[in-house]
């Protein structure tokens, strides 16, 4: 090969190299890492529409327990939902033969949407009694939620029993309709 051939052909070969060199570092590796994280937002777009799809088949049920939830919610006035909660204590420890020793109520204002009634109860009777009326509160249409039960034995053979409940029931300041 001749000189001047040979200097040509470095010179292109070193231009290709180079060429290449940008084009690797400035130009597809750019390219790769932003089709990488537009895969990326593909996926989680594509995971949030299987989301909303999943919603809105769901809608009408979603929507029927929110109602179902708000109608069933204790009133936002605080001495009417206190009755309402003693009233409903009082009928389920009728009805499931416990007795209410005392109900101490006081309300908590975490947020602007809601009240929380922090409730506590003892309750004696016999097993069966204390069993059937903490059924009867967690099936009840209020929205009461046990938070902690305590059971204690007064007699050496455990017939008399009383039961320590704390609750929390929610009122909705301003229920609207979305």
């Amino acid at each position: 090969m001749k000189m001047e051939n040979r200097q040509q052909f470095l010179i292109m070969l070193t231009g290709a190299a180079l060429a290449l060199l940008i084009g690797v570092n400035w130009i597809y590796e750019p390219l790769a890492g932003l089709w990488s994280v537009r895969s990326q937002e593909i996926k989680a777009l594509r995971v949030k529409v299987a989301d909303g799809n999943f919603l809105k088949k769901r809608e009408a049920d979603i929507r029927s327990r929110w109602d179902n939830m708000r109608t069933n919610a204790l009133p936002a006035n605080t001495s009417l939902a206190e009755n309402q909660v003693i009233t409903a204590f009082n009928t389920w420890s009728r009805s499931s033969g416990a007795e209410i020793a005392s109900i101490t109520p006081q309300w908590k204002n975490d947020s602007t949407n809601y009240l929380t009634l922090n409730c506590r109860i003892e309750a004696t009777g016999s097993l069966g009694a204390l069993s059937q009326f903490l059924y009867q509160v967690e099936k009840g249409p209020m929205p009461l939620k046990a938070d902690s039960v305590e059971l204690s034995a007064h007699n050496a053979n455990g017939q008399q029993l009383t039961l320590g409940l704390q609750i929390s029931g929610l009122a909705l300041i301003s229920p609207t309709k979305q």
